[in-house]
């Protein structure tokens, strides 16, 4: 069963879509709703679960598999997770119709996700769409079962996308202290899921002085497999290069550059950016690149940017046997403090937007339970509801 809300406006060209599948995915592009990108791409929320999908934002919602789950969710069981996106193909490919970029985001290890998000890339993929999947992890503490469902998963998901980029959850351990509520860490997942999407959609959507269009995106990201997307900010003296080296070394990261064969560099900031920062951004990054690689620039000149710049990497091509890219964060724990003292640089892209109040003022009386229940997707001791 589809429903469709009112769609605004889309801006002229690629046709770009947006399918968060199951709870963490539902979770996700609200998120990424919130954050203002719903004029740029099409939502499309995906559940087993109805009560979980009236939560949705999205401008269209697919209730899948209302004949195998009853509208009740998949009970974390991938299977009828795979079997409920069956049942309704016909609907998703309705929704996928005219979409030249499509993104499949979603959290690996439940039912709904697992199952259901290979099956809507597949489908997207042989319709011949550029098919991205952005998904997470569980936590180790979640149990072996719901690990190796997550591999499974990501399995399946490699074999139907042009381009997976996987963020392991554990990794934002290394990003909090024990004052971070479960609240502010999901939001700081739902974060990155929505930068994945966002740092690719806006060298697309948003029109720079020297452009890097869909066709270049296509060139770097059609059937090249694990990708690495890297986002960072600056500001000062050395404003540029400290955007270029946070977007290319993290604590969150599993892999680095070495060995992509195809890179996009793309560098923003306001009408003071000169041609001798973007030469000495472009060279940190080149610097650790192969000297044969396949590198795509693009620049934009923004005035909102006043003294930021910011720098976007997505690498792809690398070897099969390396470990799985992930999203580069900055290295900046989640309060905020820079974990390596460089030069003075800006609040980082997660901070800014994840934090919801301040951990070191949290005391236990003002911290929110985490008992309450909201989906089958997430673990008894993780469901919250969260706003």
């Amino acid at each position: 069963m589809i429903t469709t809300e009112m769609i605004p406006e889309f801006i002229p060209g690629a046709k770009i879509k947006v399918f968060g599948v199951g709870g963490c995915g539902n979770k996700a592009i609200n998120r990424m709703i919130d954050e203002g990108m719903s004029k740029e791409v099409e939502f499309v929320a995906v559940n087993t679960d109805t009560q979980d999908l009236g939560q949705s934002k999205a401008q269209k919602t697919i209730n899948i598999g209302l004949n195998v789950s009853k509208g009740l969710g998949a009970g974390a069981n991938p299977e009828i997770g795979r079997k409920a996106a069956e049942e309704d193909e016909m609907n998703i490919k309705s929704v996928l119709q005219d979409a030249n970029m499509v993104f499949v985001t979603a959290g690996m290890g439940g039912g709904t996700g697992t199952g259901a998000a290979p099956v809507v890339a597949n489908l997207a993929k042989s319709m011949g769409i550029l098919t991205i999947g952005i998904v997470t992890k569980p936590f180790s503490f979640e149990g072996k079962k719901r690990a190796d469902n997550a591999e499974e998963g990501l399995k399946k998901m490699k074999e139907v996308v042009d381009t997976l980029i996987v963020i392991p959850n554990d990794k934002i351990y290394l990003t909090i202290d024990k004052k971070t509520t479960f609240k502010q860490a999901f939001l700081m997942i739902d974060k990155i899921l929505y930068l994945g999407v966002q740092g690719i959609t806006d060298l697309i959507t948003k029109p720079g002085d020297i452009n890097i269009d869909f066709a270049d995106i296509q060139t770097v990201m059609k059937d090249s497999g694990n990708a690495l997307l890297g986002i960072g900010y600056g500001v000062g003296e050395k404003r540029a290069v400290d955007a270029a080296r946070q977007a290319i070394s993290n604590p969150l990261l599993e892999t680095n550059l070495d060995g992509a064969k195809n890179v996009i560099f793309a560098i923003s900031g306001g009408e003071d950016l000169t041609p001798m920062e973007v030469s000495d951004a472009a060279e940190v990054v080149r610097e650790i690149l192969d000297d044969d690689v396949n590198m795509i620039w693009g620049m934009s000149l923004d005035n909102s940017f006043e003294d930021e710049v910011k720098v976007t990497i997505i690498a792809t091509g690398f070897e099969e046997q390396s470990k799985e890219p992930v999203i580069k964060t900055v290295q900046r724990d989640f309060l905020g403090k820079r974990t390596d003292q460089p030069s003075r640089t800006s609040e980082n892209f997660l901070t800014r937007s994840v934090r919801t109040e301040a951990p070191s003022q949290a005391t236990p009386t003002q911290q929110e339970p985490v008992a309450e229940a909201e989906d089958l997707e997430t673990p008894a001791f993780l469901r919250r509801k969260m706003q």
